[in-house]
């Protein structure tokens, strides 16, 4: 029985050697592009896009779409693309990565 009991541990402890590894899988790739870090879209006049049109606009969702909608209902039409800035929640950076698609008209 003593040498029995060796043998059952070694076998034991090699099974996991001896099994097949599994099938790793390989990470999804990304043949998608990244909406986000795509700047797509032609020009977007503020003074009459809707909220929709507006969250074209790279980093601006549906509040700070809404509040530029606000102002513009409350300010009057925009007379220069640079007003934008005065909307509560378009900074610096909203300002520089769209200052090229936004149009007045």
């Amino acid at each position: 029985m003593s040498r029995i009991r060796p043998a059952i541990v070694l076998a034991f402890a090699a099974l996991p050697w001896l099994a097949p590894w599994p099938a790793v899988a390989a990470p999804p790739s990304h043949t998608e592009p990244n909406p986000a870090s795509m700047a797509v879209g032609g020009p977007v006049n503020i003074n009459t896009a809707d909220v929709k049109e507006l969250m074209k606009l790279e980093g601006v969702g549906r509040r700070v779409a809404e509040k530029i909608v606000e102002y513009r209902d409350s300010h009057g039409p925009f007379k220069k693309a640079e007003e934008l800035r005065k909307v509560e929640g378009i900074g610096s950076g909203l300002w520089e990565k769209n200052r090229t698609r936004i149009v007045i008209k």
